[in-house]
């Protein structure tokens, strides 16, 4: 995987990209100004960032795998410690699917129902591979999606999901914290 130097990153005008960053030169960046990039984030190969008026603010220590996509007008927030499987999506807006309106970019909005709203996804969150996220999705702290997951509804602090639509399957460790600390004591931070 190539990566883009510091020069490159600069360059493209991100809101804010921290240190230890490794952004594959193969991903897609999009509106640049509105994405904030935390300490400790890795960027695989084919990911798509496409930053609407919301914008997307990516925490510490994430890494998202091949082929994840992040896009949509609202804001889309990923917590620290996080992450994706491959080919993960992720979207802030969504079309009309009822047959009522047009859909499309290229179509005037006033002749589409685009639903835009905010995704919020907490602290020590996995999303497995082929995962899709819709909008105004709120996950919270180390909740997980199983593979091939349809998320449409909230997902609970340190439980996991898994189907189409996801439900709750059962519970998850909250042994990752304890892990957290050790890492930030061993830090100093």
């Amino acid at each position: 995987m190539g990566i883009l130097s510091k020069e490159q990153i600069n360059e493209m005008g991100f809101a804010r990209v921290g240190e230890n960053v490794a952004l594959s030169d193969k991903a897609s960046y999009y509106n640049c100004g509105k994405i904030s990039i935390g300490n400790n984030v890795r960027i695989d190969d084919f990911c798509v960032l496409s930053a609407g008026d919301g914008g997307i603010e990516i925490g510490n220590y994430c890494h998202f795998a091949v082929f994840t996509s992040m896009m949509g007008a609202g804001k889309i927030s990923f917590g620290d410690f996080g992450g994706t499987s491959s080919r993960v999506s992720i979207y802030s807006s969504n079309d009309d699917y009822s047959g009522a309106y047009l859909a499309g970019p290229q179509v005037p909005p006033e002749y589409t129902n685009v639903y835009h709203a905010d995704v919020v996804i907490g602290r020590h969150v996995i999303f497995g591979a082929g995962s899709v996220v819709l909008p105004g999705v709120v996950v919270e702290d180390g909740a997980v999606a199983g593979a091939l997951s349809l998320v449409t509804k909230n997902m609970s602090a340190f439980c996991s999901y898994f189907g189409v639509p996801a439900r709750k399957i059962g519970t998850r460790s909250r042994q990752c914290l304890e892990k957290e600390q050790a890492l930030m004591a061993s830090l100093q931070i």
